[in-house]
């Protein structure tokens, strides 16, 4: 899974470092890895795209380096190994030290994993599972402004899981706590690969039940009850929280018809 490059090798090249991913005139390079000056660098291949293979390069350009948000409108499956790429670099620039020894380490051959030869510890990526969940009352659909989001985007309430909790309990107490609201009709919709900084997202839509809104100010800007034919700016196509509000305005017209 890792080697050191000859120059000749060629495919899609992701150089990563610190959450961020080289894209020169925004696109990922393509092409001999010699011709980006790659030639003795140490490559991990983490799939393939267009059937081509995909390369990570723990490296830091000087220029052109930019958050992998940036491929949020590209194809779902070159988004996710884009988030492959910046997360198993964070995974590797952090792993370079035993935690329970503190001997260097090493990346396994066989899998995603770094090894300890001194004390045999093996570390794999950590994934933080969290929720999001889209919330309909009557002809009209439960949107935040999160402190965290930029450029006034609202979307769907979501949280991280915390320990000995059920992705459902998960839900139900995130809901509680930023918007005093409870809910019912919980159902499963789907998941997304969420590389911020690594997360798995696992989305839901339920139906209001009860509770006035009232927002935590230190998770929320704002909070509404929006009417689906009047909705503020949303997240951007391709992403999960887009799909449940979209599929939830289409309840909202079903029942209105």
């Amino acid at each position: 899974m890792e080697q050191q490059l000859q120059g000749n090798e060629s495919g899609w090249w992701l150089l990563s470092h610190a959450g961020k991913l080289w894209l020169p005139q925004g696109e990922i390079p393509f092409g001999k890895a010699q011709h980006f000056g790659l030639g003795g660098k140490i490559a991990h291949h983490i799939g393939e795209w267009q059937s081509e293979p995909v390369w990570l390069i723990c490296q830091e350009r000087t220029k052109e380096m930019v958050s992998v948000r940036q491929l949020l409108n590209e194809d779902r499956g070159l988004f996710q190994l884009a988030g492959r790429a910046v997360q198993l670099e964070e995974f590797y620039r952090s792993h370079k030290f035993c935690g329970y020894c503190g001997n260097e380490m090493s990346v396994s051959e066989q899998e995603w994993a770094c090894l300890c030869h001194h004390c045999r510890q093996r570390y794999y990526p950590q994934i933080a599972p969290c929720v999001i969940v889209a919330i309909r009352r009557e002809d009209r659909i439960l949107l935040a402004q999160h402190t965290r989001h930029r450029g006034g985007i609202y979307t769907a309430l979501a949280g991280f899981v915390e320990v000995g909790e059920t992705l459902e309990q998960a839900v139900a107490r995130e809901v509680m706590e930023e918007s005093n609201i409870r809910i019912k009709n919980l159902r499963y919709i789907s998941s997304q690969p969420w590389p911020f900084p690594h997360s798995l997202m696992a989305a839901y839509m339920a139906d209001y039940d009860s509770g006035e809104l009232k927002i935590d100010p230190s998770e929320l800007l704002d909070a509404d009850w929006f009417h689906h034919e009047k909705l503020p700016q949303l997240p951007p196509a391709g992403t999960v929280a887009r799909r449940l509000i979209e599929d939830t305005i289409v309840l909202c017209r079903a029942e209105q018809d």
